[in-house]
């Protein structure tokens, strides 16, 4: 209990530290809404991404615990903004956040709080504390399998307070089953192969993306999307890319999100990197918990 007083005391410094940097006041943020990129997805879903909302990503298995949480990862580089990210304990011994892999991805781990919780419960707590800063500009809750606390009343009470200070809300479910909830949008995302570039260099991140369901549109939709970081854009896979016509191609395509042990996967799959790989050490990551 003391060790989770302490965190989420640490939690709060941080959250304080970067309201005060931004100078933001405690006024809603007009919701607007941020495309994807990807011509497809954006009009399924109105014109883009909504901010200041709750929205779901879900990895039905742990084997796909890399892949969703990559997709997540590329969805708060396209939203911008400070980006908190808030896990259990228990997700840490299966699989830690790479960052080497993050900054692969676009995020600046200068703008990333990386909040590690001892349960289901304490993540939800903090996570209601940093949803109601508006100088967050993206809170990824990351939560493994099905824990009861997460119910309809507490994701109503996330979306609320997404609302109410602009905050967007990825709520990242590994390993779970899809239950009745307050959000937006919600999403699964697997690995899918990609063309390798010159020399059979590890090719564009490409994911299998399936819209599962959203508010007051028809929810469901799938497609095969590719990353590109450069551009912090989704694109369809195997649209024409700009660095095909230039010749100057990035081979630091295949980077993982998560350090852990997962299936083989097809070239240019946004994976998981061996847990032997150690996470690079960047100054600007910050870890609490």
């Amino acid at each position: 209990m003391t060790e989770s007083i302490a965190s989420l005391r640490h939690l709060k410094r941080q959250i304080a530290a970067i309201e005060q940097r931004e100078g933001l006041c405690e006024s809603a943020v007009d919701t607007v809404r941020v495309g994807t990129g990807h011509d497809g997805i954006d009009q399924a879903i109105g014109g883009g991404l909504a901010r200041g909302r709750l929205h779901e990503v879900f990895a039905h298995d742990a084997a796909d615990a890399g892949c969703a949480a990559g997709f997540v990862g590329m969805l708060a580089v396209r939203l911008g903004g400070a980006l908190v990210w808030l896990r259990e304990d228990a997700a840490e011994k299966q699989g830690v956040l790479h960052v080497g892999g993050l900054v692969e991805l676009g995020i600046d781990p200068s703008h990333l709080i990386l909040g590690v919780l001892p349960d289901p419960l304490a993540v939800l707590r903090a996570a209601a504390d940093v949803v109601r800063c508006p100088a967050v500009g993206v809170a990824v809750i990351e939560m493994r399998r099905n824990p009861a606390m997460l119910d309809l009343t507490a994701g109503r009470r996330l979306a609320l307070a997404a609302e109410n200070s602009g905050v967007t809300v990825l709520l990242l479910r590994i390993d779970a089953q899809p239950s009745p909830s307050a959000a937006d949008t919600r999403w699964s995302a697997s690995a899918a192969a990609s063309a390798p570039l010159e020399a059979n260099a590890p090719g564009y991140p490409v994911l299998d993306v399936t819209l599962l369901r959203q508010r007051g549109r028809p929810g469901d939709g799938r497609w095969l999307v590719e990353w590109d970081r450069d551009q912090a854009s989704f694109r369809a896979a195997g649209a024409p890319r700009r660095s095909d016509h230039d010749g100057a191609r990035d081979p630091r395509r295949d980077s993982g999100i998560i350090a852990a042990t997962v299936r083989p996967a097809a070239s240019g799959t946004v994976v998981s990197l061996p847990v032997e790989r150690p996470a690079i050490p960047h100054p600007g990551f910050r870890r609490v918990g």
